[in-house]
């Protein structure tokens, strides 16, 4: 069964990384849907969001990454997936995305599967870590090698 695991990672964390790897010892094949919110502003564009993402999960042989164009349950459809895979943090979190799979259920009959945060990553999003790289703090733990090396790029360090 192929689901499908989507968000905007600006920049992917091991947070998502973590989501990403449960779903894949679950499913499969996973796809990790690289999306544009239109009410964000992002420190990555789509293309460099995908590349970071492709290289975050280079080593997981059933994950693959690919961009959502329009509606995620018409992605969905398209990729041939079952399956909404999406992390949850927090209380708001949850209460986020079960509208969100109440909704995508009723448009589509795609069911989502709700993953809670790993302790490790849980509280860290990537708001607060774009956040702390323009203040000048080390994010390296929370990001692959590459992710922070982009991410120090963008903010000038």
């Amino acid at each position: 069964m192929r689901a499908v695991c989507p968000g905007s990672f600006d920049p992917i964390t091991r947070g998502h990384l973590d989501i990403i790897c449960r779903a894949a010892e679950v499913f499969s094949e996973v796809v990790v849907a690289v999306g544009r919110n239109t009410t964000k502003n992002y420190m990555f564009d789509l293309d460099e969001r995908i590349d970071l993402v492709t290289d975050a999960v280079s080593e997981l042989p059933n994950v693959r990454v690919a961009a959502i164009e329009g509606l995620l349950v018409d992605f969905c459809r398209r990729q041939e997936a079952r399956v909404i895979v999406k992390g949850v943090r927090f209380g708001s979190d949850f209460d986020y995305e079960l509208q969100m799979a109440q909704l995508n259920r009723a448009l589509s009959g795609i069911e989502t599967m709700l993953l809670p945060a790993g302790r490790e990553y849980g509280t860290v999003s990537s708001s607060m870590l774009r956040e702390v790289a323009h203040n000048g703090a080390d994010i390296s733990p929370f990001v692959t090698p590459a992710v922070n090396r982009a991410v120090l790029a963008k903010v000038g360090r």
